[in-house]
């Protein structure tokens, strides 16, 4: 068994996991993450897409977290331009609603509460005959939040930790983890080969999400100081619901929310539904009763109705929020804690309850300031001011995009929009030398060519077709089931033959 030594040990790949290697690494700290499946595979992947104030929050008079949020979507803009875009929301105003004035007091604190730079403030809209909302709806509010590729996000995170250096292991999992003369020692193995191998490191971050308190209980074998509430949160792709570039959100009369926002051109996604969820983290999938309320609020407030036969796509996700004892799902905090113990000064163990995509990086920050104490040595905050990779561009999307056009002639427009959403600047990674289609080699359906695959693997740890089609890109909506197969055959055949790629995951 291969030993190494590290400053930071971090369990789990997700967004916080991906951000506080990247946070640590930045300081100058040696970091090893291993994650037991793809990077984002989990919670981190199966958000509404949303870089959000969270509205709804100022309601439970969570006004630190609305605040830090409306922050992070300033800096999010500035740095992950290509994965972070603006989008206006209209909330369309019903009778069981509350008054149109306060529902304008609360916009008018969303707008003010936070710093706002970018983008604009809320106002009201009228609705009229060629609204796609039913003809009872006349009126609403209109104000600003960001949409964002939330899988893409952590996979960026990632890149950025290890161009600081840190070891990045995906399809490795965590076996033990135990305290030694001041040192966390810990077990991994590689889920595809079998090897294992020892880590010793002077500290440790479990930012394993829905599996934080099991991991403790189970892979460390003590009691976890906290419980968590898992709740579920689930969504609905269709077909194009409405033509506008605005997302809804449609507060029901049980007071939860549901988004309807833009996707891929073509679809809307609908959702979420928040509901205790009690199973394995693992096996979380959308139930009829949530299909059916989804639904529901959708055909209340639009004129086109839905059925269950226009769904082209479902997925399901389970938040592992801190267990407030809050009676009702939905008004169970975003908030995080963080949690440290030690062994006598030495050694300690930071673990992640609660959290939110938005407020990941603050969370990073945090987590680096709980941990400043046991690194004397570490640097300075930088995050900030830092664009992740790609990101070094404006966030005029269709500039970039007719740029990419212009230096790389046989792109499609559709391409050159997709990368530009995806890769940002790394899309010249990508493209390299490539001066014509011919260059970019088979494709595999949909303009994803092999050069686009190998890209993925060699620099953003794919290994798998769902890797690439549903969280790399959602290229996965479009593909049928004999381009999936042609593609994995690919993957297989390429990582049976590249024993390098195996080793970097396990060296």
């Amino acid at each position: 068994m291969t030993h190494r030594h590290v400053d930071l040990f971090i369990v789990g790949g997700g967004i916080n996991g991906a951000g506080i290697a990247a946070d640590a690494a930045g300081r100058g700290l040696s970091v090893a993450l291993c994650e037991m499946n793809d990077l984002a595979s989990a919670t981190s992947s199966s958000s509404s897409k949303l870089i959000h104030g969270g509205l709804r929050y100022l309601e439970h008079y969570e006004f630190r977290l609305v605040r830090e949020a409306l922050s992070e979507r300033e800096v999010l803009l500035k740095n992950a331009p290509h994965l972070v875009t603006p989008m206006r929301f209209q909330m369309p105003h019903r009778p069981h609603l509350r008054p149109a004035w306060l529902i304008r007091l609360g916009l008018f604190l969303y707008d003010h509460i936070g710093k706002r730079e970018m983008l604009p403030g809320s106002k009201g809209v009228k609705y009229g005959a060629d609204s796609p909302l039913k003809q009872d709806i006349s009126q609403g509010f209109e104000y600003s939040d960001c949409w964002v590729d939330d899988a893409r996000l952590v996979v960026a995170n990632a890149m950025s930790a290890r161009e600081h250096g840190a070891l990045i292991m995906t399809r490795t999992r965590c076996e033990s983890a135990k305290r030694e003369n001041g040192v966390w020692v810990i077990d991994v193995v590689h889920t595809e080969t079998g090897e294992s191998q020892r880590f010793t490191a002077d500290g440790m971050v479990n930012a394993a999400g829905p599996w934080v308190s099991s991991f403790i209980e189970s892979k460390l074998e003590r009691k976890a100081p906290y419980s968590i509430r898992m709740i579920k949160g689930s969504h609905i792709v269709v077909p194009k619901l409405f033509e506008q570039s605005n997302a809804f959100i449609m507060q029901n009369a049980d007071k939860r929310i549901v988004f309807a926002i833009p996707y891929r051109d073509q679809y809307t996604l609908i959702g979420t539904t928040d509901e205790e969820y009690r199973g394995d983290p693992k096996d979380v999938s959308i139930s009829d009763a949530e299909t059916d309320y989804i639904l529901d609020v959708a055909n209340q407030h639009f004129k086109t109705q839905l059925s269950k036969k226009d769904i082209v796509w479902t997925y399901s996700g389970v938040r592992p929020l801190l267990n407030d004892e809050s009676s009702n799902a939905s008004a169970v905090t975003r908030d995080y804690t963080l949690h440290v113990e030690d062994d006598h000064g030495k050694a300690p163990l930071l673990s992640i309850f609660g959290g939110k995509i938005t407020t990941y990086r603050q969370l990073a920050l945090s987590a680096m300031k709980d941990l400043k104490e046991y690194y004397p040595n570490m640097g300075k905050e930088w995050t900030h001011a830092h664009p992740l990779p790609g990101g070094d561009m404006s966030n005029d999307h269709q500039a970039f995009a007719q740029k990419l056009m212009q230096e790389f002639p046989f792109l499609t427009q559709a391409q050159a929009k997709r990368f530009t959403g995806s890769y940002g600047t790394q899309a010249y990674v990508l493209l390299g030398e490539a001066t014509s289609v011919s260059d970019l080699g088979e494709c595999f359906g949909q303009d994803l060519y092999q050069k686009e695959v190998d890209y993925l693997i060699e620099h953003e740890w794919a290994r798998t077709a769902e890797d690439i089609l549903w969280r790399r890109s959602k290229l996965g909506l479009e593909f049928t089931t004999e381009q999936c197969a042609r593609l994995e055959s690919y993957l297989k055949s390429e990582l049976a033959n590249d024993e390098i790629l195996i080793s970097e995951q396990i060296a």
